[in-house]
């Protein structure tokens, strides 16, 4: 991966590519940050969306495919897109399948000694905000929402349902919504968890959904139903049982006929997602 950072006109903004030393994965970790127009013009701070991507990405996929500057923009919320797992550490295995290892973070902390610098929760919820308050200090992190795709989208919604005191919204396309029951999640808690099925369920948000006791909340999951991966590992129905048996969550379920995982998928639908963060982030113009 070549370490040339940019800076690239884009909407009325600027998207950003970044390289920073993180102790949390030890390594150095590319992300980027796209700042609308609003960041230069306004004196108050603006919000902030994560989108966390999926599986073999890095944190170029979505800012290049996405389209999601373009409504990111037009409300005034900044977009910061982390990479998906460390990189170079040069572990054994590591880059031997493209589901685990390199760019298949799961933005868990793993326990197995092995995999000890593959720590993208922490990463996510710890490091990179106090990244972001220093590099580009008109972000508001304190104002913040999270979206995700696939594997990213797991990481959004579990990452909601633990922090809900620091997040104001979420929403997924096509989610890996119960990883315990599914063979991505399997192989991946297996490597990084070892055999510990407790420890599993802390990143299972179909598991969280049940025990749930936050503030009222509402999240938006995104599907198409020609998605090859729904039925096998996806599985969004057993999300949305466990979300109606908790009172204290909404789910707004919107299947897409005929759409796949793609990003051409995502690129129809993300005004959707964004118009849905700016209401909670009151980010209307």
């Amino acid at each position: 991966m070549a370490m040339q950072e940019s800076k690239k006109k884009y909407f009325g903004g600027f998207q950003h590519r970044k390289f920073h030393d993180s102790k949390v994965c030890g390594c150095k970790m590319s992300l980027g940050v796209y700042l609308p127009e609003a960041y230069y013009a306004e004196e108050s701070p603006v919000p902030v969306i994560y989108y966390l991507s999926g599986l073999t990405c890095t944190d170029e996929n979505a800012s290049q495919k996405s389209g999601i500057q373009r409504y990111a923009d037009e409300h005034g919320i900044a977009v910061v897109f982390p990479d998906t797992s460390p990189r170079g550490h040069n572990v054994d295995g590591e880059s031997d399948s493209w589901d685990f290892g390199v760019g298949a973070g799961f933005y868990i902390n793993a326990t197995e000694s092995k995999w000890k610098h593959w720590k993208m929760y922490d990463y996510v919820t710890k490091e990179l905000p106090v990244y972001l308050m220093e590099e580009f200090p008109n972000i508001d992190t304190t104002n913040a929402s999270l979206m995700g795709h696939s594997m990213g989208g797991h990481g959004a919604l579990t990452i909601f349902f633990k922090n809900y005191n620091k997040y104001k919204s979420v929403s997924a396309f096509s989610p890996i919504c119960n990883p315990i029951n599914c063979p991505w999640g399997k192989k991946a808690f297996g490597g990084y968890l070892g055999a510990n099925l407790e420890a599993w369920k802390q990143y299972d948000a179909t598991e969280l959904a049940k025990g749930y006791k936050g503030p009222k909340t509402e999240i938006f999951v995104d599907q198409g139903t020609a998605d090859s991966f729904l039925e096998e590992q996806l599985l969004p129905e057993n999300l949305k049982a466990a979300v109606e048996a908790n009172p204290s969550i909404d789910m707004r379920l919107e299947y897409r006929d005929g759409y796949d995982h793609s990003y051409f998928y995502i690129a129809s639908f993300v005004e959707d997602h964004i118009q849905f963060h700016a209401k909670h982030l009151k980010a209307e113009f």
